[in-house]
C-alpha cells in the first residue's frame, strides 16, 4: 500500500478487540497506565526510540533530517529512527501487539488520524492532556484537536495534515473555453463535453475501491448534500439519508455515464493519480503530494496541471468539503523516557520543524505559523489553496470506526459497481454501523 497517502485501510483493526481485553486485564491486575499517570519529571535526556514508517512525496528521507535538526537543538537528546512496516494494516496490529503486551522498546510512534478513538479505548496509547499546557494546542490549525480526542482526552498530537483537492488539465479546460468547475454537476457535464471533442479519454478519477479512500471519498462527496454518516455524539447511524442517497447517485451517475472509467471501482490513489498523470483524464480528486508528482518530469502533463478546492452541489455555497487526511505522534504508554518525549513532541510540531515538513516532505503543516509563512506558501501550490478547504472528518470519533468504515467502503463500492442499487446499499450500510456501533467493542 501507498504509504504517502493520508488513507490507511482499516481491514486489520479487528485484532484490536482481542488486544484491548488482554490490556485491560494487565491493567486491572498489575496497575498501568490506565489506573497510574507516567510522570514526565526531570530533565528531559537520554535516547528515546521513534517508531515510524516513511513519509513525504520527496525522495529525501524527511525523517532523519528531522531528526538531525532536532538534535542539534537539543543536544541532551538522542532519537534513534525504528522502521516501521510500511503497509498500514501491518505497522497497527505490530502496534497492537506489542504496546498490549507491554513493549516499551519504542516511545514514540506515528499513526493514523483515524486511530486515536480506537487507540483510546484499547489504552493503546498515553492522553497527552497533562503533559502540554492548553495554549500548545492552540498552535495547531483549526479543527484539528477535535479529532484527537476520545472521552475527553487528548490521545495524540498532530504530524501533517493532508486535504484533498480537484486537480485539472488546464491546458484543456482553455482549448474549450470551459472555466475550472465549482460543482460537482458543473463538473461532470465540462467532463463529457471534453470528451466529446476528443480532448481527453476519461473526465473523471478518485478512489472508489472497496477500501479506506473510499471512505475518504465518500464522507465528502456526503458531507456536500448535507448528510453525515454518523450522529454528533457518534452513536447512531444516519447514512440511510436523503443526502447520501443524493451523494451515492451521483457518484455512481460518473460511471454509468462514461465520464469516469469502470475501473475506477479498482483504483486506490496510485491507480488514479497514474491515469491522471499519463494525460488520460481531465479532472482527479487526490490528496496535496499529488500536484508535486503530476508536475514532475516523469508526468506527461507538466506545466499544465491547475489545484483548486473540490466541488459541491448545486445551491451550496462555497467550495466543497474535503476529508481531513494525515497522520499524528503518539506515546507509548510504556515509555520509560517521557520528559524526553514530550520534547520530541512538541519540537516534532513547532515552526521549525513542520516547515521542514512542508517544504522538504511535502506535507501540509499541523502548525498554523508554519503554514502561513511565506517560504512553506511558496513550495506548493496546494499550501494557499488548503487554507479556503473545508474539512469533513470521517466518522472516526467512534471507537468503532474501522467496521464503521468497512460498512461504508464495501456497500458504496458495491453501488458505484453496480452490483447494488444506491438505496439499497445504504440500507445495508445502515444495518452494518448499528450493529457495529452496538457491539460495544472494536
Amino acid at each position: 500500500m501507498h504509504i504517502r497517502t493520508a488513507v490507511r485501510s482499516n481491514k486489520a483493526m479487528a485484532v484490536i478487540g482481542a488486544a484491548a481485553l488482554m490490556l485491560a486485564a494487565s491493567a486491572c491486575s498489575s496497575g498501568s497506565s490506565s489506573d497510574k499517570t507516567p510522570s514526565a519529571s526531570g530533565p528531559a535526556k537520554g535516547t528515546i526510540v521513534w517508531y515510524a514508517n516513511q513519509f513525504g512525496p520527496t525522495n529525501t528521507d524527511v525523517r532523519k533530517t528531522l531528526i538531525a535538526a532536532f538534535e542539534k537543538a537539543n543536544p541532551a537528546i538522542k532519537v534513534k529512527l525504528q522502521a516501521a512496516p510500511s503497509d498500514s494494516d501491518t505497522f497497527r496490529s505490530t502496534l497492537t501487539t506489542q504496546i498490549s503486551g507491554g513493549n516499551s522498546s519504542f516511545d514514540v510512534y506515528d499513526g493514523d488520524v483515524v486511530w486515536p478513538a480506537q487507540f483510546g479505548k484499547a489504552g493503546l496509547a498515553l492522553p497527552l492532556n497533562k503533559y502540554f499546557p492548553a495554549s500548545y494546542w492552540k498552535t495547531f490549525s483549526p479543527g484539528l484537536v477535535s479529532s484527537l480526542t476520545y472521552q475527553g482526552k487528548i490521545m495524540a498530537a498532530p504530524l501533517f495534515t493532508d486535504n484533498a483537492f480537484l486537480f485539472y488539465r488546464k491546458d484543456l479546460l482553455a482549448k474549450a473555453h470551459l472555466p475550472v468547475p465549482t460543482t460537482w454537476e458543473q463538473l461532470q457535464s465540462e467532463a463529457k463535453t471534453l470528451q466529446q471533442k476528443k480532448l481527453v479519454k476519461y473526465g473523471f478519477a478518485a478512489q472508489f475501491d472497496s477500501y479506506e479512500g473510499l471512505t475518504a471519498d465518500f464522507t465528502e462527496f456526503e458531507a456536500d448534500a448535507g448528510g453525515a454518516t454518523l450522529n454528533s455524539g457518534a452513536t447512531k447511524s444516519t447514512i440511510d439519508s436523503p443526502a447520501a442517497l443524493k451523494a451515492l447517485t451521483f457518484m455512481r451517475g460518473l460511471v454509468s455515464s462514461g465520464v469516469a472509467p469502470s475501473a475506477i471501482t479498482t483504483f486506490q490513489e496510485q491507480q488514479s493519480e497514474s491515469l491522471f498523470t499519463s494525460g488520460q483524464v481531465a479532472f482527479l480528486r487526490n490528496w496535496t503530494y499529488a500536484y508535486a508528482d503530476s508536475d514532475s518530469s516523469a508526468s506527461k502533463v507538466q506545466g499544465k496541471v491547475g489545484i483548486a478546492n473540490l466541488p459541491t452541489f448545486d445551491g451550496k455555497s462555497g467550495p466543497g468539503y474535503s476529508t481531513t487526511g494525515g497522520w499524528n505522534m503518539y506515546v507509548n504508554p510504556h515509555s520509560k523516557h517521557l520528559a524526553a518525549d514530550v520534547a520530541f513532541v512538541k519540537w516534532m510540531t513547532g515552526t521549525a520543524a513542520q516547515k521542514i515538513m512542508g517544504i522538504q516532505g511535502g506535507e501540509l503543516p499541523v502548525n498554523a505559523a508554519a503554514l502561513a509563512s511565506p517560504d512553506v506558501q511558496k513550495a506548493n501550490p496546494a499550501y494557499p489553496v488548503a487554507a479556503k478547504n473545508k474539512l469533513a472528518a470521517r466518522p472516526s470519533d467512534a471507537a468503532e470506526y474501522a467496521q464503521v468504515s468497512n460498512s461504508i467502503y464495501s456497500n458504496v463500492n458495491a453501488a458505484v459497481s453496480g452490483s447494488s442499487s444506491p438505496k439499497d446499499a445504504l440500507g445495508k450500510a445502515d444495518k452494518a454501523i448499528t450493529t457495529a456501533l452496538g457491539s460495544n467493542g472494536l
